[in-house]
């Protein structure tokens, strides 16, 4: 195992995959989660936290048109993602300190001020039993000595969960647990017009990024 691989393990335990893959078979829906939309065949619950005022996120869907390991490899392609990802200012893996972790800056409509994330993350491809599943695991790193930017909000409390497999057919059947802490002053609507309207369109346009993935990589 490499220095890199050996950080970024210390970041997430079997335990965290596990949790990620079994949403797949028994969504965890207890303990105050309400369903917030459905459209385009992806059910959006939210949970309310008291702490911040803010809401965390599960996604359950399936991406019809692209498998679970092309949705996987499209996902953790940093570079790929600048060119079919329109919210992206900047994202890169850098190294800072010896510490290996990603750099992503998220562009906001004006008058609000872009805002950026320092995180880790790690796949892992499982075999469940004879299934193939797929999880994707990010995390933000605060303690990674990334200066920051002026006018640019850091988001240092953020995670998100990916679980991945076959639906069977050609598709693939997905689960996403998701949260961020953005700061600052956002208008309610647009928390939840980027919840309602923003998530389905990332995963339109995820399938969209797969059936071009071919493509791009034969022209790298």
């Amino acid at each position: 195992m490499s220095e890199d691989r050996a950080v970024m393990s210390l970041q997430f335990t079997d335990e965290d995959f596990q949790s990620a893959w079994k949403e797949l078979d028994e969504p965890q829906l207890d303990g105050g989660w309400e369903l917030f939309t459905e459209t385009m065949g992806v059910k959006i619950y939210r949970l309310y936290d008291k702490e911040t005022g803010l809401y965390e996120y599960k996604v359950f869907g399936v991406l019809a048109t692209c498998t679970p390991e092309l949705c996987a490899d499209v996902y953790m392609d940093l570079t790929y993602r600048k060119h079919w990802d329109e919210y992206v200012k900047e994202l890169d893996e850098k190294d800072f300190d010896g510490q290996s972790a990603i750099y992503w800056e998220v562009k906001y409509p004006f008058p609000l001020s872009n805002r950026d994330y320092v995180y880790v993350r790690e796949r892992r491809d499982l075999d469940v039993d004879g299934r193939k599943i797929w999880v994707i695991l990010a995390r933000s790193s605060p303690q990674t000595a990334c200066t920051e930017k002026s006018n640019v909000l850091r988001v240092k409390d953020y995670k998100q969960s990916v679980a991945m497999e076959s639906d069977g057919s050609s598709g693939t059947k997905v689960f996403m647990n998701y949260f961020d802490n953005p700061g600052g002053m956002i208008p309610t609507w647009l928390v939840n017009w980027a919840a309602k309207s923003g998530v389905p369109a990332f995963l339109t346009n995820m399938q969209k990024a797969c059936s071009n993935y071919a493509n791009y990589c034969q022209k790298k």
